[in-house]
């Protein structure tokens, strides 16, 4: 695992990238490139769409983005988050704001499972609601605080192919699966959708966010779009190309939308966040960080929220 302090992967860890050739939803080798920034290019397939990044960290490299230094980042703006930990209660305002949405979706008393649930906060708010919650982070820097706050038996550290085994998930098992900003970051997606495929039970649902590298605001911002950051968003979705994804994984998607993708965010995040458009718009927004205590709820509408049924 790489230091605390670690801003990014090391340089020896990206000469180890590899090249992605063809486009992970359609196998196209044909491609627009979007933009380049270091060694990364983004480009657009252009069969079906898919916006992805190569070269891409593999194995255990990729793994190393998330010790604990992506939790508490010392350049946020490249690489994970400033402290995540700290703003605990903001997350879980953002997730009691949004069961408007997931109580259309989930009947009382349901068995869920948050795939990738990194500090837990979605299922301490499903579980304030009378939920049976569980859920599986590969993250032990993070996943600790899921495991303080809900339980070593409900909580897997790892990936979800020995959560399976470990945690004993039968299939057809769980009402609600969750996939709350995780898809952007999984090399194949669709073993992961797959799996949650098979331990839904009929007429259970999927919830999944994801950024939307269609919306207005990527398009207005481009390359200084908050959300390229290439070490850990290794894709793009649009509306169209995660319905195609899921589609292909046995889901049928049966509602997006970005009225509920809004978070609470801290002045300091809404500082950090403008250094991202430039050193100006940087400098401007500092002041911001000094109100760490003050929020507000921000939905700039780059992020959808998928409802989807297994067929």
């Amino acid at each position: 695992m790489q230091s605390p302090k670690t801003a990014q992967p090391s340089d020896r860890a990206l000469a180890n990238a590899e090249p992605i050739t063809h486009c992970q939803i359609c196998g196209s080798d044909k491609r627009t490139v979007k933009f380049s920034e270091g060694p990364f290019e983004v480009v657009t397939c252009d069969d079906c769409g898919l916006v992805y990044v190569t070269p891409r960290l593999v194995g255990q490299a990729l793994l190393d983005i998330y010790d604990e230094g992506y939790w508490k980042s010392k350049n946020p703006k490249v690489r994970g988050y400033a402290d995540y930990a700290s703003e605990s209660a903001l997350y879980l305002k953002t997730f009691r704001k949004r069961m408007g949405l997931v109580d259309r979706w989930v009947e009382p008393n349901s068995r869920v499972l948050d795939v990738g649930c990194a500090a837990g906060y979605f299922l301490r708010v499903m579980k304030e609601r009378g939920h049976d919650v569980h859920g599986v982070e590969l993250s032990e820097a993070i996943a600790k605080e899921a495991v303080a706050a809900l339980g070593e038996e409900r909580v897997h550290i790892g990936l979800l192919d020995d959560a399976v085994i470990a945690m004993n998930y039968e299939p057809a098992s769980f009402d609600l699966i969750t996939l709350w900003d995780v898809i952007e970051h999984v090399p194949d997606p669709q073993a992961v959708l797959r799996k949650i495929r098979e331990l839904i039970k009929p007429g259970g649902r999927l919830l999944l966010e994801t950024q939307n590298v269609a919306s207005r605001w990527a398009n207005l911002l481009g390359k200084r779009w908050h959300h390229y950051k290439h070490h850990e968003h290794i894709y793009h979705f649009t509306p169209a190309t995660i319905t195609r994804l899921l589609a292909d994984c046995g889901f049928r998607a049966v509602d997006i939308g970005a009225a509920y993708a809004g978070k609470y965010v801290s002045f300091a995040f809404l500082a950090e966040r403008a250094g991202k458009l430039g050193t100006i718009p940087g400098l401007l927004a500092k002041p911001l960080g000094l109100l760490r205590n003050w929020n507000l709820y921000v939905n700039p509408r780059d992020e959808i929220i998928v409802v989807a049924e297994p067929v």
